[in-house]
């Protein structure tokens, strides 16, 4: 069985962070899965992007188990994977340590949505997870980074808020495949610069109003969108 369109697809979605300038040296990872076949493509441990190529994508099963590849897969592996099992619809997820998005997950605090731009990507604020406790990180440190995250959710539609910021850690984001999720580690990286940005202005700043939040939203992804082109 071949998996090369699913490598590939893996792999573009690798170096498109390094073409956004969103990771230095090895400090990011992109999957996507194909749930007929109920495998994903990651990339490998701790290997440059600029000596990544196609072939290096490994291959791994929803129990973490290497179906196919000569490397080891990244060290996040198990958070993806939990991510692909409780979260049905999506189909890719990226993992950064991106400077604004991480310096939030550092500092412990949720993204609130200032403004518009926010919205029209995220329905409300991007949550933080809580920290860790030392019994997760005991057991399996990166499937507990999946339940950091999973917990965050509760409640919550990931399809709607399509990233988070780890606390102490840094921001996954996740969308319909490899690509979308990158977009969406983008866009959040952007979202996180502007939300500190609005805070250094004005430190008292409350959250946009829930209506035009509404309204940003719904214009672009709710059933009666009408933003773009049909």
């Amino acid at each position: 069985m071949s998996y090369l369109e699913l490598k590939r697809e893996a792999y573009e979605a690798n170096m498109e962070l390094q073409r956004r300038n969103l990771i230095i040296y090895t400090w990011g990872n992109v999957s996507q899965i194909d749930r007929a076949k109920g495998v994903m493509a990651i990339k490998p441990s701790g290997v440059p992007y600029e000596e990544l190529l196609p072939e290096h994508m490994v291959i791994v099963d929803m129990e973490n188990n290497i179906v196919e590849g000569q490397m080891r897969p990244s060290s996040d592996t198990k958070t993806h994977t939990h991510l692909y099992r409780h979260f049905e619809t999506i189909g890719g997820v990226t993992h950064t340590h991106s400077t604004y998005a991480t310096a939030w997950a550092q500092a412990q605090v949720s993204i609130p949505c200032f403004g518009t731009t926010h919205a029209d990507f995220a329905y409300g604020e991007i949550p933080c997870t809580a920290v860790m406790s030392d019994e997760q990180i005991e057991r399996d440190y990166e499937e507990e980074t999946g339940v950091q995250i999973t917990d965050a959710f509760v409640g919550k539609n990931p399809d709607e808020v399509p990233m988070v910021i780890v606390a102490g850690h840094a921001p996954f984001t996740w969308g319909k495949d490899a690509a979308k999720s990158v977009y969406h580690a983008v866009v959040l990286e952007e979202i996180a610069r502007m939300a500190y940005l609005t805070k250094t202005l004005n430190t008292q700043q409350a959250s946009l109003k829930q209506g035009i939040l509404e309204k940003h939203y719904q214009r672009k992804h709710g059933k009666n969108a009408y933003y773009g082109q049909s």
